[in-house]
Protein backbone atom coordinates (compact mmCIF):
# COMPACT_ATOMS: atom_id res chain seq x y z
CA UNK A 1 0.00 0.00 0.00
CA UNK A 2 1.26 3.44 -0.87
CA UNK A 3 2.53 5.10 2.29
CA UNK A 4 1.13 8.56 1.73
CA UNK A 5 -0.61 9.56 4.96
CA UNK A 6 0.94 12.49 6.83
CA UNK A 7 0.87 12.80 10.58
CA UNK A 8 -0.33 15.10 13.34
CA UNK A 9 -0.13 15.11 17.11
CA UNK A 10 -3.02 13.92 19.20
CA UNK A 11 -4.15 10.58 17.82
CA UNK A 12 -1.31 8.33 18.82
CA UNK A 13 -0.56 8.43 22.52
CA UNK A 14 2.14 5.95 23.35
CA UNK A 15 4.41 5.99 26.34
CA UNK A 16 8.03 4.89 26.36
CA UNK A 17 7.32 1.31 25.36
CA UNK A 18 5.41 2.27 22.26
CA UNK A 19 6.66 5.78 21.53
CA UNK A 20 7.27 7.30 18.13
CA UNK A 21 8.38 10.75 17.12
CA UNK A 22 6.28 10.34 14.00
CA UNK A 23 2.98 12.10 14.08
CA UNK A 24 -0.17 10.27 13.17
CA UNK A 25 -3.01 10.67 10.69
CA UNK A 26 -3.90 14.13 9.49
CA UNK A 27 -6.88 14.33 7.15
CA UNK A 28 -8.06 17.80 8.08
CA UNK A 29 -5.24 20.35 7.92
CA UNK A 30 -7.38 22.93 9.69
CA UNK A 31 -7.30 21.21 13.03
CA UNK A 32 -6.38 18.20 15.09
CA UNK A 33 -8.47 15.39 16.46
CA UNK A 34 -8.22 12.61 18.99
CA UNK A 35 -8.77 8.91 18.49
CA UNK A 36 -11.90 9.05 20.67
CA UNK A 37 -13.65 11.15 18.03
CA UNK A 38 -12.20 9.44 15.01
CA UNK A 39 -12.81 6.22 13.03
CA UNK A 40 -16.46 7.11 12.53
CA UNK A 41 -16.79 6.12 8.88
CA UNK A 42 -15.09 4.26 6.06
CA UNK A 43 -12.84 7.15 5.04
CA UNK A 44 -11.52 7.62 8.56
CA UNK A 45 -11.07 3.87 9.06
CA UNK A 46 -9.16 3.69 5.77
CA UNK A 47 -6.80 6.41 6.99
CA UNK A 48 -6.18 4.32 10.08
CA UNK A 49 -5.57 1.26 7.92
CA UNK A 50 -2.95 3.11 5.88
CA UNK A 51 -1.31 4.20 9.13
CA UNK A 52 -1.25 0.56 10.29
CA UNK A 53 0.60 -0.40 7.11
CA UNK A 54 3.11 2.43 7.41
CA UNK A 55 5.53 0.77 9.90
CA UNK A 56 6.17 -2.01 7.37
CA UNK A 57 8.75 0.37 5.95
CA UNK A 58 9.92 1.83 9.27
CA UNK A 59 13.34 3.50 9.03
CA UNK A 60 14.80 4.93 12.21
CA UNK A 61 16.36 8.34 12.55
CA UNK A 62 19.72 6.60 12.87
CA UNK A 63 19.20 4.94 9.46
CA UNK A 64 18.33 1.62 11.06
CA UNK A 65 15.74 -0.55 9.38
CA UNK A 66 15.32 -4.29 9.43
CA UNK A 67 17.14 -4.71 6.13
CA UNK A 68 20.10 -2.47 7.07
CA UNK A 69 20.52 -4.08 10.49
CA UNK A 70 20.24 -7.67 9.30
CA UNK A 71 22.61 -7.06 6.40
CA UNK A 72 25.17 -5.48 8.73
CA UNK A 73 24.96 -8.47 11.05
CA UNK A 74 25.45 -11.03 8.28
CA UNK A 75 28.60 -12.43 6.71
CA UNK A 76 27.78 -10.69 3.43
CA UNK A 77 28.25 -7.08 4.59
CA UNK A 78 30.32 -4.86 6.84
CA UNK A 79 28.86 -1.67 8.32
CA UNK A 80 31.23 0.58 6.34
CA UNK A 81 30.40 4.28 6.16
CA UNK A 82 32.77 7.11 6.92
CA UNK A 83 34.45 5.62 9.97
CA UNK A 84 34.03 3.45 13.03
CA UNK A 85 31.72 6.02 14.61
CA UNK A 86 29.48 6.32 11.54
CA UNK A 87 26.15 4.46 11.74
CA UNK A 88 27.01 3.31 15.25
CA UNK A 89 24.01 0.98 15.69
CA UNK A 90 25.01 -0.82 12.50
CA UNK A 91 28.68 -0.93 13.52
CA UNK A 92 27.57 -2.56 16.77
CA UNK A 93 25.71 -5.42 15.11
CA UNK A 94 28.31 -5.77 12.37
CA UNK A 95 31.12 -6.44 14.86
CA UNK A 96 28.87 -7.83 17.60
CA UNK A 97 29.59 -5.18 20.19
CA UNK A 98 25.88 -4.61 20.78
CA UNK A 99 24.89 -3.68 24.32
CA UNK A 100 21.39 -2.85 25.59
CA UNK A 101 22.20 0.87 25.29
CA UNK A 102 23.66 0.71 21.77
CA UNK A 103 22.66 -1.23 18.71
CA UNK A 104 19.86 -1.48 16.18
CA UNK A 105 17.36 -2.75 18.74
CA UNK A 106 15.84 0.65 19.58
CA UNK A 107 14.56 1.23 16.05
CA UNK A 108 13.50 -2.38 15.48
CA UNK A 109 11.56 -2.53 18.77
CA UNK A 110 10.01 0.85 18.13
CA UNK A 111 8.91 0.13 14.57
CA UNK A 112 7.44 -3.26 15.44
CA UNK A 113 5.40 -2.11 18.40
CA UNK A 114 4.30 1.02 16.57
CA UNK A 115 2.72 -1.29 14.01
CA UNK A 116 1.12 -3.45 16.71
CA UNK A 117 -0.27 -0.40 18.49
CA UNK A 118 -1.84 1.05 15.35
CA UNK A 119 -3.40 -2.30 14.42
CA UNK A 120 -4.87 -2.73 17.89
CA UNK A 121 -6.31 0.77 17.95
CA UNK A 122 -8.12 0.26 14.67
CA UNK A 123 -9.36 -3.23 15.56
CA UNK A 124 -10.87 -1.78 18.73
CA UNK A 125 -12.70 0.96 16.80
CA UNK A 126 -13.68 -0.56 13.48
CA UNK A 127 -16.86 -2.37 14.55
CA UNK A 128 -18.49 0.89 15.62
CA UNK A 129 -17.74 2.68 12.35
CA UNK A 130 -20.43 3.33 9.75
CA UNK A 131 -19.25 1.42 6.69
CA UNK A 132 -20.22 -1.58 4.51
CA UNK A 133 -19.79 -4.89 6.33
CA UNK A 134 -17.83 -6.52 3.51
CA UNK A 135 -15.26 -3.72 3.50
CA UNK A 136 -15.06 -3.83 7.30
CA UNK A 137 -14.40 -7.58 7.16
CA UNK A 138 -11.63 -7.12 4.60
CA UNK A 139 -9.96 -4.41 6.69
CA UNK A 140 -10.08 -6.62 9.78
CA UNK A 141 -8.44 -9.48 7.89
CA UNK A 142 -5.71 -7.12 6.68
CA UNK A 143 -5.14 -5.88 10.22
CA UNK A 144 -4.78 -9.40 11.59
CA UNK A 145 -2.24 -10.26 8.90
CA UNK A 146 -0.34 -7.07 9.67
CA UNK A 147 -0.28 -7.80 13.38
CA UNK A 148 1.05 -11.28 12.65
CA UNK A 149 3.80 -9.77 10.52
CA UNK A 150 4.86 -7.29 13.20
CA UNK A 151 4.87 -9.88 15.96
CA UNK A 152 6.77 -12.38 13.82
CA UNK A 153 9.61 -9.90 13.45
CA UNK A 154 9.53 -8.94 17.12
CA UNK A 155 9.58 -12.50 18.47
CA UNK A 156 12.41 -13.53 16.15
CA UNK A 157 14.49 -10.49 17.07
CA UNK A 158 13.83 -10.31 20.83
CA UNK A 159 12.19 -13.62 21.84
CA UNK A 160 10.80 -12.35 25.16
CA UNK A 161 8.24 -9.69 24.33
CA UNK A 162 4.85 -8.42 25.51
CA UNK A 163 1.80 -9.73 23.65
CA UNK A 164 -0.81 -6.99 23.34
CA UNK A 165 -4.05 -7.61 21.48
CA UNK A 166 -5.94 -4.52 22.61
CA UNK A 167 -4.88 -0.91 23.13
CA UNK A 168 -3.07 -0.32 26.40
CA UNK A 169 -4.27 2.56 28.55
CA UNK A 170 -1.53 5.13 29.25
CA UNK A 171 -1.62 4.43 32.99
CA UNK A 172 -1.02 0.72 32.30
CA UNK A 173 1.74 1.02 29.72
CA UNK A 174 4.50 0.56 32.27
CA UNK A 175 2.89 -2.56 33.74
CA UNK A 176 2.93 -4.69 30.59
CA UNK A 177 4.49 -8.13 31.07
CA UNK A 178 6.31 -10.42 28.67
CA UNK A 179 4.99 -13.80 27.61
CA UNK A 180 6.65 -17.01 26.43
CA UNK A 181 7.69 -16.99 22.75
CA UNK A 182 5.40 -19.97 22.16
CA UNK A 183 2.42 -17.84 23.14
CA UNK A 184 3.42 -15.18 20.63
CA UNK A 185 3.80 -17.76 17.87
CA UNK A 186 0.39 -19.22 18.71
CA UNK A 187 -1.19 -15.78 18.31
CA UNK A 188 0.65 -15.19 15.04
CA UNK A 189 -0.75 -18.47 13.71
CA UNK A 190 -4.23 -17.56 14.97
CA UNK A 191 -4.21 -14.15 13.31
CA UNK A 192 -3.05 -15.53 9.97
CA UNK A 193 -5.43 -18.50 10.01
CA UNK A 194 -8.36 -16.21 10.79
CA UNK A 195 -7.33 -13.75 8.09
CA UNK A 196 -7.31 -16.62 5.58
CA UNK A 197 -10.39 -18.50 6.84
CA UNK A 198 -12.65 -15.46 6.88
CA UNK A 199 -12.17 -15.38 3.09
CA UNK A 200 -12.21 -11.60 2.91
CA UNK A 201 -8.66 -11.08 1.69
CA UNK A 202 -8.58 -10.83 -2.10
CA UNK A 203 -6.49 -13.23 -4.16
CA UNK A 204 -5.05 -10.30 -6.10
CA UNK A 205 -5.30 -6.51 -5.93
CA UNK A 206 -5.27 -3.87 -8.68
CA UNK A 207 -1.66 -2.77 -9.03
CA UNK A 208 -2.46 0.85 -9.85
CA UNK A 209 -4.51 1.52 -6.71
CA UNK A 210 -3.90 -1.19 -4.09
CA UNK A 211 -0.40 -2.57 -4.66
CA UNK A 212 1.15 -3.64 -1.37
CA UNK A 213 -2.07 -4.45 0.47
CA UNK A 214 -2.51 -7.82 2.13
CA UNK A 215 -3.80 -10.65 -0.03
CA UNK A 216 -4.59 -14.26 0.66
CA UNK A 217 -1.34 -15.23 -1.05
CA UNK A 218 0.67 -13.03 1.31
CA UNK A 219 -1.09 -14.56 4.31
CA UNK A 220 -0.31 -18.10 3.12
CA UNK A 221 3.34 -17.15 2.50
CA UNK A 222 3.66 -15.58 5.95
CA UNK A 223 2.06 -18.60 7.61
CA UNK A 224 4.37 -20.93 5.73
CA UNK A 225 7.35 -18.92 6.93
CA UNK A 226 6.09 -18.94 10.52
CA UNK A 227 5.67 -22.72 10.40
CA UNK A 228 9.20 -23.08 9.01
CA UNK A 229 10.63 -21.22 12.01
CA UNK A 230 8.55 -23.38 14.34
CA UNK A 231 9.91 -26.50 12.59
CA UNK A 232 6.40 -27.52 11.55
CA UNK A 233 7.75 -28.61 8.21
CA UNK A 234 4.74 -30.47 6.82
CA UNK A 235 2.43 -27.55 7.53
CA UNK A 236 5.00 -25.11 6.15
CA UNK A 237 5.37 -26.97 2.86
CA UNK A 238 1.58 -27.14 2.46
CA UNK A 239 1.20 -23.37 2.84
CA UNK A 240 4.05 -22.62 0.46
CA UNK A 241 2.66 -25.06 -2.13
CA UNK A 242 -0.47 -22.90 -2.35
CA UNK A 243 1.72 -19.91 -3.14
CA UNK A 244 4.22 -21.63 -5.41
CA UNK A 245 1.92 -23.88 -7.46
CA UNK A 246 3.86 -25.61 -10.28
CA UNK A 247 7.54 -24.59 -10.09
CA UNK A 248 8.45 -22.13 -12.81
CA UNK A 249 4.88 -21.64 -14.00
CA UNK A 250 2.21 -19.01 -13.36
CA UNK A 251 0.10 -19.41 -10.23
CA UNK A 252 -3.32 -18.86 -11.76
CA UNK A 253 -4.94 -18.12 -8.38
CA UNK A 254 -2.60 -15.47 -7.00
CA UNK A 255 -0.84 -14.37 -10.18
CA UNK A 256 2.70 -15.18 -9.01
CA UNK A 257 5.42 -16.10 -11.48
CA UNK A 258 9.21 -15.81 -11.46
CA UNK A 259 10.46 -12.84 -13.46
CA UNK A 260 12.30 -13.99 -16.58
CA UNK A 261 15.35 -11.85 -15.81
CA UNK A 262 16.90 -11.77 -12.33
CA UNK A 263 18.44 -8.33 -12.95
CA UNK A 264 15.01 -6.88 -13.79
CA UNK A 265 13.92 -7.38 -10.19
CA UNK A 266 16.00 -4.36 -9.16
CA UNK A 267 14.72 -1.87 -11.73
CA UNK A 268 12.46 0.80 -10.24
CA UNK A 269 10.15 0.44 -13.24
CA UNK A 270 9.34 -3.12 -12.13
CA UNK A 271 7.69 -2.43 -8.80
CA UNK A 272 5.08 -4.99 -7.73
CA UNK A 273 6.00 -7.42 -10.48
CA UNK A 274 4.72 -10.99 -10.77
CA UNK A 275 7.46 -12.31 -8.48
CA UNK A 276 6.66 -9.86 -5.70
CA UNK A 277 4.59 -11.24 -2.83
CA UNK A 278 5.09 -8.71 -0.02
CA UNK A 279 6.88 -5.52 -1.04
CA UNK A 280 7.90 -2.42 0.93
CA UNK A 281 6.97 0.69 -1.02
CA UNK A 282 9.05 3.86 -1.36
CA UNK A 283 8.71 7.03 -3.41
CA UNK A 284 10.90 9.78 -4.85
CA UNK A 285 8.07 12.28 -4.45
CA UNK A 286 8.04 12.50 -0.67
CA UNK A 287 8.86 15.45 1.50
CA UNK A 288 11.19 13.79 3.99
CA UNK A 289 13.40 16.25 5.85
CA UNK A 290 16.62 16.07 7.85
CA UNK A 291 14.65 17.20 10.90
CA UNK A 292 12.68 13.93 10.80
CA UNK A 293 14.47 11.22 8.89
CA UNK A 294 11.93 8.72 10.24
CA UNK A 295 9.21 10.60 8.40
CA UNK A 296 10.63 10.05 4.94
CA UNK A 297 8.88 7.74 2.50
CA UNK A 298 11.98 7.37 0.33
CA UNK A 299 14.37 4.42 0.55
CA UNK A 300 17.32 5.41 2.75
CA UNK A 301 19.15 2.25 1.71
CA UNK A 302 19.87 3.73 -1.72
CA UNK A 303 21.93 6.67 -0.46
CA UNK A 304 23.53 4.59 2.29
CA UNK A 305 24.89 2.01 -0.15
CA UNK A 306 26.14 4.41 -2.79
CA UNK A 307 29.96 4.86 -2.84
CA UNK A 308 31.49 7.90 -1.18
CA UNK A 309 32.45 10.85 -3.41
CA UNK A 310 31.61 8.83 -6.51
CA UNK A 311 32.02 10.45 -9.91
CA UNK A 312 32.26 9.18 -13.47
CA UNK A 313 35.36 9.70 -15.60
CA UNK A 314 34.33 8.13 -18.90
CA UNK A 315 31.03 7.80 -20.79
CA UNK A 316 29.16 4.64 -19.99
CA UNK A 317 30.19 4.50 -16.33
CA UNK A 318 27.40 3.47 -13.95
CA UNK A 319 25.29 6.45 -12.85
CA UNK A 320 25.61 5.82 -9.11
CA UNK A 321 25.04 8.81 -6.90
CA UNK A 322 27.62 9.85 -4.35
CA UNK A 323 26.52 8.38 -1.04
CA UNK A 324 27.61 7.17 2.36
CA UNK A 325 29.49 3.99 1.44
CA UNK A 326 27.69 1.88 4.03
CA UNK A 327 27.16 -1.88 4.12
CA UNK A 328 30.15 -2.69 1.94
CA UNK A 329 30.20 -6.21 0.56
CA UNK A 330 32.61 -8.64 2.19
CA UNK A 331 35.41 -10.22 0.19
CA UNK A 332 34.03 -13.57 1.35
CA UNK A 333 30.72 -12.93 -0.36
CA UNK A 334 32.32 -11.60 -3.54
CA UNK A 335 34.45 -14.73 -3.80
CA UNK A 336 31.34 -16.84 -3.18
CA UNK A 337 29.24 -15.27 -5.94
CA UNK A 338 31.96 -14.23 -8.39
CA UNK A 339 31.24 -17.00 -10.90
CA UNK A 340 27.49 -17.07 -10.35
CA UNK A 341 25.34 -15.43 -13.07
CA UNK A 342 23.66 -13.25 -10.42
CA UNK A 343 27.00 -11.63 -9.58
CA UNK A 344 26.78 -8.42 -11.61
CA UNK A 345 23.16 -7.73 -10.66
CA UNK A 346 24.06 -8.17 -6.98
CA UNK A 347 27.56 -6.72 -6.47
CA UNK A 348 29.24 -3.62 -7.87
CA UNK A 349 33.00 -4.05 -8.28
CA UNK A 350 34.02 -0.41 -7.80
CA UNK A 351 37.71 -1.18 -7.56
CA UNK A 352 37.71 -2.55 -11.09
CA UNK A 353 36.08 0.67 -12.35
CA UNK A 354 38.62 2.73 -10.42
CA UNK A 355 41.61 0.80 -11.73
CA UNK A 356 40.31 1.07 -15.29
CA UNK A 357 39.92 4.83 -14.97
CA UNK A 358 36.18 4.63 -15.62
CA UNK A 359 35.05 6.13 -12.30
CA UNK A 360 36.47 7.20 -8.96
CA UNK A 361 35.31 7.11 -5.37
CA UNK A 362 36.65 7.51 -1.85
CA UNK A 363 37.21 4.42 0.24
CA UNK A 364 34.67 3.59 2.91
CA UNK A 365 35.59 2.43 6.36
CA UNK A 366 36.38 -1.30 6.04
CA UNK A 367 36.57 -0.79 2.27
CA UNK A 368 36.71 -3.95 0.18
CA UNK A 369 36.09 -2.37 -3.22
CA UNK A 370 32.73 -4.18 -3.48
CA UNK A 371 29.34 -2.53 -3.01
CA UNK A 372 25.71 -3.61 -3.12
CA UNK A 373 24.42 -3.24 -6.67
CA UNK A 374 20.82 -4.29 -6.04
CA UNK A 375 19.78 -1.16 -4.17
CA UNK A 376 22.50 1.41 -4.92
CA UNK A 377 21.14 4.89 -5.62
CA UNK A 378 21.12 5.99 -9.24
CA UNK A 379 21.18 9.52 -10.61
CA UNK A 380 18.21 8.58 -12.79
CA UNK A 381 16.19 7.89 -9.64
CA UNK A 382 16.87 11.17 -7.84
CA UNK A 383 13.99 12.86 -6.06
CA UNK A 384 11.27 14.79 -7.83
CA UNK A 385 9.64 15.84 -4.57
CA UNK A 386 10.13 18.74 -2.23
CA UNK A 387 12.44 16.99 0.22
CA UNK A 388 16.19 16.35 0.04
CA UNK A 389 17.07 13.91 -2.72
CA UNK A 390 19.16 11.86 -0.27
CA UNK A 391 15.99 10.92 1.61
CA UNK A 392 13.76 10.29 -1.38
CA UNK A 393 14.90 7.35 -3.47
CA UNK A 394 12.06 5.29 -4.96
CA UNK A 395 13.36 1.73 -5.11
CA UNK A 396 11.17 -0.74 -3.28
CA UNK A 397 12.47 -3.72 -1.33
CA UNK A 398 11.07 -7.23 -1.18
CA UNK A 399 9.94 -8.65 2.12
CA UNK A 400 8.87 -11.89 0.43
CA UNK A 401 9.23 -12.84 -3.23
CA UNK A 402 8.51 -16.01 -5.12
CA UNK A 403 12.10 -17.28 -5.40
CA UNK A 404 12.24 -16.98 -1.61
CA UNK A 405 9.08 -19.05 -1.11
CA UNK A 406 10.31 -21.64 -3.64
CA UNK A 407 13.45 -22.14 -1.57
CA UNK A 408 11.60 -22.09 1.75
CA UNK A 409 9.19 -24.77 0.52
CA UNK A 410 12.16 -26.82 -0.67
CA UNK A 411 13.72 -26.44 2.78
CA UNK A 412 10.52 -27.53 4.50
CA UNK A 413 10.28 -30.58 2.24
CA UNK A 414 13.91 -31.57 2.81
CA UNK A 415 13.89 -31.05 6.56
CA UNK A 416 10.45 -32.61 6.97
CA UNK A 417 11.05 -35.71 4.88
CA UNK A 418 8.68 -34.58 2.14
CA UNK A 419 8.63 -34.90 -1.64
CA UNK A 420 12.26 -34.49 -2.71
CA UNK A 421 11.41 -34.47 -6.40
CA UNK A 422 9.25 -31.39 -5.87
CA UNK A 423 11.99 -29.82 -3.74
CA UNK A 424 14.46 -30.45 -6.56
CA UNK A 425 12.11 -28.83 -9.09
CA UNK A 426 11.67 -25.75 -6.89
CA UNK A 427 15.43 -25.27 -6.54
CA UNK A 428 15.93 -25.88 -10.25
CA UNK A 429 13.38 -23.22 -11.19
CA UNK A 430 15.35 -20.60 -9.26
CA UNK A 431 18.69 -21.73 -10.67
CA UNK A 432 17.49 -22.02 -14.26
CA UNK A 433 16.08 -18.49 -14.14
CA UNK A 434 19.46 -17.26 -12.87
CA UNK A 435 21.49 -19.00 -15.60
CA UNK A 436 18.94 -18.31 -18.33
CA UNK A 437 20.82 -20.36 -20.93
CA UNK A 438 18.23 -22.99 -21.73
CA UNK A 439 20.11 -25.70 -19.85
CA UNK A 440 18.94 -27.57 -16.78
CA UNK A 441 20.91 -26.48 -13.71
CA UNK A 442 19.12 -28.74 -11.26
CA UNK A 443 20.99 -29.94 -8.18
CA UNK A 444 20.11 -32.47 -5.53
CA UNK A 445 17.53 -31.40 -2.97
CA UNK A 446 19.77 -31.13 0.08
CA UNK A 447 19.88 -28.57 2.85
CA UNK A 448 23.44 -27.62 1.89
CA UNK A 449 22.36 -26.83 -1.67
CA UNK A 450 19.41 -24.79 -0.40
CA UNK A 451 21.72 -22.85 1.93
CA UNK A 452 24.02 -22.06 -0.99
CA UNK A 453 21.15 -21.08 -3.26
CA UNK A 454 19.50 -18.79 -0.72
CA UNK A 455 22.74 -16.92 -0.15
CA UNK A 456 23.21 -16.31 -3.88
CA UNK A 457 19.60 -15.54 -4.74
CA UNK A 458 18.59 -13.39 -1.77
CA UNK A 459 21.82 -11.52 -1.08
CA UNK A 460 21.42 -8.18 0.71
CA UNK A 461 17.63 -8.56 1.03
CA UNK A 462 17.77 -8.89 4.81
CA UNK A 463 17.27 -12.67 4.87
CA UNK A 464 20.76 -14.07 5.46
CA UNK A 465 21.04 -13.30 9.20
CA UNK A 466 17.65 -14.84 9.94
CA UNK A 467 18.54 -17.86 7.81
CA UNK A 468 21.78 -18.49 9.70
CA UNK A 469 19.95 -18.29 13.02
CA UNK A 470 17.22 -20.66 11.81
CA UNK A 471 19.76 -23.20 10.57
CA UNK A 472 21.84 -23.01 13.75
CA UNK A 473 24.89 -21.96 11.73
CA UNK A 474 25.34 -18.37 12.90
CA UNK A 475 27.87 -19.14 15.62
CA UNK A 476 30.19 -20.81 13.12
CA UNK A 477 29.67 -18.56 10.10
CA UNK A 478 29.75 -15.30 12.06
CA UNK A 479 32.48 -16.22 14.56
CA UNK A 480 35.03 -14.01 12.81
CA UNK A 481 32.73 -11.01 13.30
CA UNK A 482 32.46 -11.63 17.03
CA UNK A 483 29.16 -13.53 17.23
CA UNK A 484 28.75 -15.30 20.59
CA UNK A 485 26.67 -18.47 20.68
CA UNK A 486 23.86 -18.42 23.20
CA UNK A 487 23.74 -14.62 23.14
CA UNK A 488 23.69 -13.04 19.71
CA UNK A 489 20.85 -15.17 18.34
CA UNK A 490 18.57 -12.41 19.61
CA UNK A 491 18.93 -8.70 20.31
CA UNK A 492 18.77 -7.25 23.81
CA UNK A 493 15.64 -5.45 24.88
CA UNK A 494 16.53 -1.76 24.56
CA UNK A 495 17.79 -0.29 27.81
CA UNK A 496 15.28 2.55 27.84
CA UNK A 497 12.40 0.06 27.60
CA UNK A 498 13.53 -1.51 30.89
CA UNK A 499 13.51 1.75 32.82
CA UNK A 500 10.50 2.09 35.14
CA UNK A 501 8.70 -0.81 33.47
CA UNK A 502 8.08 -4.44 34.40
CA UNK A 503 9.97 -5.71 31.39
CA UNK A 504 12.90 -8.01 32.16
CA UNK A 505 16.06 -8.41 30.09
CA UNK A 506 16.56 -11.77 28.38
CA UNK A 507 18.87 -14.32 29.98
CA UNK A 508 21.04 -14.23 26.88
CA UNK A 509 21.80 -10.61 27.76
CA UNK A 510 22.36 -11.01 31.49
CA UNK A 511 18.73 -10.81 32.57
CA UNK A 512 16.42 -13.33 34.15
CA UNK A 513 13.72 -13.77 31.49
Amino acid sequence: MKRYITYTAGLLIVLSLFSSCKKFVETDPRGQFTQEGYYRNQAEVFNGLVAAYDPLGFQGGDYVSKITAMNAGSDDNLAGGGGSSDFTPLQAISNYTVIPANGPQDALWKGGFLGVYRVNILLSKIDAATMPDDIRARYKAELKALRAYYYFDLVRLFKNIPLMLTPIAPDQAYNVLQVAPEEVYAQIEKDLKEAIAEDKLPNTVPKATEAGRMTKGIAHALLGKVYLYEKKFTESAAEFALVNSVPGQLNSVYGYKLMDDFAALWKTANKFNTESILEISHTSKGNGAWSCIECTEGNLLSIMLAPRAYSTLLPGAPDYVSGYGALVVTKNFFDFIHYDPRNKASVANLDSLKKAGIAKYDNSYENTGFFVEKFAGRASDKSTGGGPSELNYPQNTYEIRLADTYLMEAEALVRGGGDLSRARALIAAVRNRAYKDGKDHAVDATLDNIITERRAELAFEGQRWFDLIRWGKAATVLASKGFVAGKNEILPIPLKELENTKLVQSKEWGGTK
